[in-house]
């Protein structure tokens, strides 16, 4: 193993260099580029899941804790908590005033959730809607017409329901919101042609009630939602002129034995070893975001992975000798031995041991075009990076350094969310990592087949950003753009500023 972890320590000097940054202490921030994120306040809450910022009243809405809490951000540099909305909400989103709350069902006999919608003309009145069940992300349209959910349907103890994306119609205006649920029923005699093309299904479910919807964006101009179906693999598109699904898009795998595509799979390894391995890793993305460069529409997805307990590690399960003559080797507990995969996948032949290994996320965010083809993925970066600016918290929980590569044999840095804004003209991503102490990843995208590093920025305080806001200039209360992270395990939510970089 000598000449594998040398060449990983190589491979992390040589990223480094490239992109003109230096290790630094835990904490600190990497060296700025063309823009420059900076810490200027920091929310203390009751929870801090996903965040919601209205310009119009400079208020922050965050949910957590069993309530919406709302923050004045008049201040960003003393956020101030000045009332909650009694719901124990999954999401929130604003525009034009105009609050969604996304509130699944207590009861698992009456499964349908709802939204909330709190119109500034009444806000005594709130207009509760009904939509499909377990809503688990809400957020409008940039046009405001419409507000979509994409409704889960998690398997619960009394059935499993089919997931759905429900689109409201705010052209009336609030009192007059009209519902439409999608289902997918329409692609249920296409599974087997689906699974074929790489769509991830379980058996003995139809492919209407196995798909389950995570995160929605929406297009610059309004007129398509794309829906990451995470434990499926997949995207699915909507054309919201109808509405109606037109397309599911499985996303496929990357393969981690290729130059770029490293991985330190092993949390008993000794260490910090980012090296190439037989593995193919499942995206299973999380949040998504749409952007436009060149009047073209883009998608970008933080590839965080998810299992429903089909889980294994390598070293508990049998490998086809004739794909794995080296089995012994991989399984050794510092190798690929402790790395979780999926016993859904790798069996292609149905003779009871693996041919192939699939590994749960891609430890990467990825660019794709509005057809579901990919542009550019960022490889083994979130880990090298990391490995590079903050070792001792390399694929740590939740902010520990106590707790170093512990994540390595399962998902990683665990990129869990995105958003896109435009600074000066140019669009920029920001990526926050679950795990690896967590913080902000930021790219130049520019150009979305090569998104450029410009800088990474945490705080001991904040750990596992769950939901990142982008708040444009124009929108700011400081006249300068916001990033809004929220934090779920520190319930914090920290408030970066952006300034144009020196």
């Amino acid at each position: 193993m000598t000449h594998r972890r040398t060449l990983s320590r190589i491979l992390v000097v040589v990223l480094v260099a490239t992109l003109s940054v230096t290790s630094l202490p835990t904490g600190s921030v990497s060296a700025a580029g063309p823009i420059e994120l900076s810490e200027i306040g920091r929310y203390y809450g009751s929870g801090a899941e996903i965040a919601a910022f209205d310009a119009s009243s400079n208020r922050m809405y965050v949910t957590g804790g069993g309530s919406v809490q709302v923050v004045d951000l008049s201040d960003p540099t003393q956020p101030e908590r000045v009332g909650d909305l009694p719901y124990d909400a999954t999401s929130v989103a604003v525009k034009n005033g105009i609050v969604a709350i996304a509130v699944p069902s207590a009861d698992e006999a009456k499964p349908k959730g709802s939204v909330v919608l709190i119109d500034p003309a009444a806000p005594d009145r709130p207009k509760v809607i009904r939509v499909g069940v377990l809503p688990d992300m809400i957020t409008f349209t940039p046009d405001g017409t419409k507000v979509l959910t994409a409704d889960e349907a998690e398997p619960g103890d009394l059935y499993d329901a089919e997931g759905t994306v429900s689109v409201i119609d705010l052209t009336n205006g609030v009192a007059r919101a009209k519902p439409i649920t999608l289902y997918f029923r329409q692609f249920n005699p296409l599974r087997d042609e689906l699974r074929s093309a790489g769509l991830r299904l379980f058996p003995g479910k139809r492919l209407s009630q196995d798909l389950e919807p995570e995160y929605v964006a929406v297009s610059p101009d309004s007129q398509s939602a794309y829906v990451t179906l995470q434990e499926n693999n997949a995207l699915a598109v909507v054309d919201l002129s109808v509405p109606v699904v037109t397309a599911i898009l499985p996303l496929g795998t990357k393969d981690h034995s290729l130059a770029g595509n490293a991985l330190d799979p092993s949390d008993r390894d000794g260490g910090i070893n980012i090296t190439n391995w037989p593995v193919h890793g499942l995206f299973m993305p999380d949040a998504i975001a749409a952007f436009s460069v060149a009047g073209l529409t883009y998608l970008a997805t933080a590839n965080e992975g998810d299992s429903r307990g089909e889980n294994e590690r390598i070293q508990d399960v049998a490998l086809d000798p004739a794909a794995f003559p080296d089995a012994a080797f991989l399984q050794e507990r510092e190798n690929l031995g402790r790395l979780s995969i999926s016993t859904n996948d790798g069996d292609l032949d149905g003779d009871g041991d693996f041919d192939a290994l699939y590994s749960y996320g891609a430890r990467s965010f990825t660019i794709w075009d509005a057809a579901g083809n990919r542009v550019f993925d960022s490889g083994d970066q979130l880990e090298q990076l990391t490995a590079a600016l903050t070792p001792d918290l390399f694929n740590a929980n939740d902010g520990s350094t106590s707790a170093f590569d512990t994540r390595s044999d399962d998902k990683g840095p665990e990129p869990e969310a995105v958003t896109v804004g435009e600074v000066d003209g140019t669009p920029y991503l920001f990526v926050g990592l679950e795990r690896a102490g967590g913080g902000v990843l930021v790219y130049d995208l520019a150009n979305p087949a090569a998104p450029a590093f410009v800088q990474y920025v945490r705080s001991d305080a904040d750990i596992a950003p769950e939901g990142l806001v982008f708040v444009p200039a124009a929108e700011s209360p400081t006249g300068l753009p916001l990033l809004l992270v929220a934090n779920e395990v520190s319930f914090t939510v920290a408030i970066y500023e952006i300034r144009m970089g020196s």
